[in-house]
């Protein structure tokens, strides 16, 4: 596997040079499948951070699809686009919709929430999705956080378009939502939504299932 030993190597090396001064690090590879091995460490871990939009243009043998990825994880995801360097959550968009991923997503971001200056409760669907959307709003405010609930009409089709136009207009930092997947095979087909979004997501994106 000399072609394999190699990108791990360059990997590590582009380890050390980032996490320069930071106290606390802790490298792991080994020689297996990235996905499944990526998923396992995550068991270790508060949130996994990754990168999504336009690929690699020669991706490695290293390269783990983040959409098929966050259903797997067992943790949020943060997945920044190519380029951001940092992270504020000065303005963070909450997407809603009343399932069990969209509820995990919330209560995993509560660590970004809470340090946040304003949240914005976006339900989509055709109606708005409004079903439970006051009481998450309630809810987060009971976190000391200011919260304006906001409904937008999009059927399924356009829901992620509408989400990251809303994003757009109101300079959010931070997008937060649950990732629907249809399928646990190997070859995953994953939401409509949720492929949208990490394919064109101009913010870092923190995604649960």
């Amino acid at each position: 596997m000399p072609r394999a030993g190699q990108d791990l190597e360059q990997a590590r090396l582009t380890f050390d040079r980032n996490v320069g001064g930071v106290a606390r690090t802790d490298w792991r590879s080994d020689l297996a499948d990235p996905s499944t091995y990526l998923a396992r460490q995550a068991r270790a871990a508060d949130v996994v951070v990754g990168r999504s939009g336009t690929p690699d243009p020669e991706p490695s043998l290293l390269t783990v699809l983040p959409g098929p990825f966050v259903v797997e994880a067992g943790r949020p995801v943060l997945i920044a686009p190519p380029g951001m360097e940092s992270l504020r959550v000065r303005r963070v968009v909450v997407a809603w919709k009343d399932t069990l991923e969209a509820r995990r997503a919330v209560l995993h971001s509560l660590p970004f929430l809470e340090r946040s200056d304003q949240i914005l409760l976006v339900g989509v669907g055709p109606a708005g999705d409004g079903e439970g959307l006051d009481d998450v709003a309630a809810y987060l405010s009971r976190h000391g956080q200011a919260v304006t609930p906001h409904r937008l009409g999009s059927d399924d089709a356009g829901a992620g378009e509408a989400i990251l136009g809303f994003v757009v207009r109101q300079d959010a930092d931070l997008l937060v939502m649950g990732a629907y997947g249809h399928s646990r095979m190997r070859e995953w087909m994953f939401g409509g939504v949720t492929r949208d979004v990490l394919q064109n997501t101009p913010v870092c994106c923190l995604m649960s299932n």
